[in-house]
């Protein structure tokens, strides 16, 4: 089984307008803000090796994710 399908979609939270200076790491600490993070992902070009400017934020709960998008504004 893939790790995508391992995921729980229902407790993910897209992240949108990401800076190219942030990591997954901080990105990390900025969403546990809302709850308890379980994977963070910020999909790469294939040529650039760069992030997209969008990322994926899972969390432990649907209640976390959504908890996290009341207080963070999304």
């Amino acid at each position: 089984m893939s790790r995508q399908e391992e995921r729980n979609q229902d407790a993910t939270v897209y992240v949108g307008n990401v800076d190219e200076r942030v990591t997954e790491g901080l990105l990390w600490e900025l969403m546990l803000q809302g709850g308890p993070v379980v994977n963070v992902h910020l999909p790469k070009d294939r040529v650039t090796q760069q992030h997209q400017g969008y990322g994926f934020c899972e969390y432990m709960s649907e209640e976390d994710a959504e908890y996290s998008i009341k207080v963070g504004g999304i």
